[in-house]
């Protein structure tokens, strides 16, 4: 009965924990927006996160669209050693006022691509500098992503957010805008150093909830382990 009992717990200790590396698997794989949040009207620094999640190949490329229905008037890069940058500028269809003035074409895409040897590597990710400004007065601006691997793939991230709150499949980095006054949180700051890193030391990209969830979930089957083995070595002893 006991031996039941433990291989019993030993497969629900075997299922849960393929449950947490099943959920931290492809948590940090998104292309994201960091900080995901900032204010109407103001100038910010953003960061692309491009995490390489492919296990052979390497990110040679990301290219991000900058939407032109409430166009930003001043997008500046900071250059990431390897990598050289490009953007496109379209003309406005109507041009736009702004606290610096009208505007006529605005910038619509970057595109960034690697050197041969500063590759996005497997396991590795790298981040990307961007100053925006003045924002525009909207509730958020889909940043809709295209990373090209050295093996031809293109994911496209380029899903925009459900009305229903879930996560779709490929899911656009996405700025959150609130009114000056509501929230002054995500205020620009000096910029840090661009260094490609390992990704497993990735902790600041919005999952902070599902590493709770994550903790629990492990802290519960150690739980019910210690628990187990407390009870098949009272039952030793009483035998």
């Amino acid at each position: 009965m006991k031996r039941s009992l433990l291989g019993r717990a030993g497969v629900v200790a075997a299922v849960a924990a393929a449950a947490v590396f099943a959920v931290a698997g492809p948590a940090s794989a998104h292309v994201t927006v960091n900080p995901n949040s900032a204010t109407q009207g103001a100038y910010t620094k953003v960061s692309f996160r491009v995490p390489t999640e492919s296990d052979t190949a390497s990110t040679t490329k990301l290219e991000v669209n900058i939407p032109t229905d409430a166009p930003i008037a001043s997008v500046s890069l900071k250059p990431v050693p390897g990598w050289t940058a490009a953007t496109v500028t379209t003309k406005l269809a109507t041009p736009v006022k702004t606290d610096d003035g009208e505007i006529s074409e605005a910038v619509s895409k970057i595109t960034w691509t690697a050197a041969k040897g500063s590759e996005i590597k497997p396991g590795q990710f790298q981040e990307f500098d961007v100053s925006l400004g003045p924002l525009p007065k909207t509730n958020q601006i889909v940043f809709k992503a295209l990373q090209t691997y050295s093996d031809g793939t293109i994911i496209r991230w380029i899903d925009e957010p459900t009305t229903d709150g879930s996560e779709p499949e490929k899911p656009a980095p996405v700025l959150k805008l609130t009114a000056a006054g509501a929230d002054t949180a995500a205020g620009s700051g000096s910029a840090p150093t661009v260094t490609t890193v390992a990704a497993t030391k990735d902790s600041d990209d919005g999952n902070g909830g599902m590493a709770w969830g994550i903790a629990g979930l492990a802290a519960g089957v150690i739980a019910l382990v210690l628990g187990l083995l407390a009870y098949r070595r009272s039952g030793q002893k009483s035998a």
